[in-house]
């Protein structure tokens, strides 16, 4: 089998991956903000990265995987007025900012575990590392790189590119950061405009704030994860992941923080994923045109015909490789919900299919060849920088072999016993313990079905008769069975599972 190889963004060059520590890897991958619900563009680096993990462990290594949460507010400089965005989220929900970050970190873990996503071997608070963002903060002014003004203190790029390469991830340079840094409040007291916050001083009406050797503030958003990925993979590691997005400034700001402290690049590896676009922009919640988690699962939003299962996004996700860009459509997400509910059948029929009498040589060996080939390249595209996309397409071209075979069209002992048993193996390690697609695949029970479809007829009568008190017990009982009724524009209506 080849060597994994990985496209490292801070060389821009495929490399051998290899681990710092033999036999183990560090894995850091930037967690969510939670001011607010995750949303699909938030889905592919956590689908992402997950594929990732669960290959590593495929692999026999054995993987520390980081995964932050974010709920320190936000401060960002770069783009945007700076800003709390969790204290400015909880004033508008009524609620005290660690509920509401209690709130959407639990949506997020719903979220992750319907995407079929494993949980992190460690998974950190910015708020419960204040103490470690303080003191590398502290080293980073002992060493002549950042400075205090007026209780706030920030990192001085200008200085730190004087010896080092600050832009080489993002392949920004710093002519075009002085020319692109916008006029932004706070901006007046730093020395350069390119400079970062490490901490920020806190005024009154700030509700999050925490006590530090420059007066009370709040650390600045490039920090935490310095910090504890220091803390908990050690001042180097293997890998550090996150949207394309994150390159600049967040990750370039980290590499300069981490550089000063710990003497070297924090990573030996930096992957990122392309984003989810919509109509060719990207999805996110500056350009008001996300489709949340909830809405997804739901049905409930005007881009989206039905509900979709976790597995159905999952498999959306992964058919693209992670590196180019994903544009979503209606469309393509019923494409992924057909194609998936195919290769989730084959596989069925494989399990069921009898290799005990095949015999050590197959019947047709050119067959038998093709498919050896076709899964034998399995391996070989993942070890290719992760590349799904090209291991659904092999295992596609696999499923009308299986069907052939079901429908007796090939004979059983046209393959080897060692290649039907390697096709089972193959799917199975495939499709449960890697792409992880098991799950809710759209199969309903025909009785349900039926039964389902008796109490939309009689809501529907309901309504017509203005009885809307029978119309919305039907559907606040489906609801608490898990069964999610959706309305549609033309007066019918549909139902999908929570």
């Amino acid at each position: 089998m080849s060597e994994l190889k990985v496209l490292n963004s801070y060389t821009r060059q495929k490399e051998v991956f290899k681990p710092i520590t033999p036999g183990h890897v560090g894995l850091y991958v930037c967690g969510p903000t939670v001011s607010g619900e995750s949303h699909l563009g938030h889905a592919r680096p956590y689908v992402t990265f997950d594929v990732i993990y669960r290959y590593l462990m495929h692999l026999g290594y054995k993987v520390r995987y980081v995964r932050n949460i974010t709920d320190a507010g936000h401060f960002e400089e770069e783009g945007r007025e700076a800003e709390d965005k969790i204290a400015k989220k909880a004033v508008l929900e009524k609620l005290e900012p660690m509920e509401l970050v209690q709130k959407y970190t639990n949506l997020f873990h719903w979220g992750m575990k319907q995407l079929n996503n494993l949980d992190p071997s460690i998974e950190p608070t910015a708020t419960g590392h204040i103490v470690e963002q303080i003191e590398m903060i502290k080293k980073i002014i002992e060493e002549g790189y950042a400075y205090e003004i007026n209780g706030s203190v920030y990192f001085d790029v200008k200085k730190y590119a004087e010896g080092y390469p600050y832009g080489k991830l993002s392949g920004r340079v710093m002519d075009d950061l002085l020319e692109t840094t916008r006029e932004l409040e706070g901006q007046d007291e730093k020395r350069n405009k390119q400079d970062f916050a490490l901490w920020k001083a806190a005024p009154e009406e700030h509700i999050m704030r925490w006590v530090s050797p420059w007066g009370e503030g709040f650390p600045g958003w490039h920090i935490e994860c310095s910090a504890m990925s220091t803390k908990y993979l050690g001042s180097e590691f293997d890998i550090h992941g996150g949207g394309m997005d994150l390159q600049f400034p967040h990750h370039e700001s980290e590499i300069a923080q981490s550089t000063i402290c710990n003497k070297h690049v924090p990573a030996r590896y930096w992957l990122h994923n392309n984003m989810i676009t919509i109509n060719g922009r990207k999805m996110g919640k500056s350009y008001n045109n996300v489709i949340k988690l909830t809405e997804l699962f739901s049905g409930d939003h005007p881009l989206l015909e039905k509900a979709y299962t976790g597995p159905t996004i999952r498999f959306f996700i992964l058919q693209t490789h992670y590196r180019s860009t994903l544009d979503f459509s209606n469309e393509a997400l019923q494409a992924s919900e057909k194609g998936l509910k195919r290769l989730w059948e084959a596989y069925e029929v494989l399990g069921k299919l009898d290799v005990s009498g095949l015999k050590a040589e197959a019947g047709d060996a050119a067959l038998d060849e093709k498919i050896t080939k076709l899964l034998l390249e399995l391996d070989e595209f993942m070890n290719d920088d992760f590349n799904t996309a090209k291991v659904l397409a092999n295992m596609f071209e696999l499923v009308p072999v299986i069907n052939s075979i079901k429908d007796k069209h090939i004979a059983p002992n046209a393959l080897s016993a060692g290649t039907m048993e390697l096709l089972q193996k193959y799917f199975k390690t495939y499709i449960e313990d890697i792409l992880a697609l098991n799950g809710d695949v759209e199969k309903e029970d025909g009785k349900l079905e039926g039964v389902i479809g008796l109490l939309i007829e009689i809501r529907k009568e309901a309504k017509a008769r203005k009885d809307y008190a029978t119309s919305d017990k039907i559907r606040q009982q489906l609801q608490q069975l898990g069964i999610l009724l959706k309305d549609e524009k033309d007066g019918g209506m549909s139902y999908s599972y929570s």
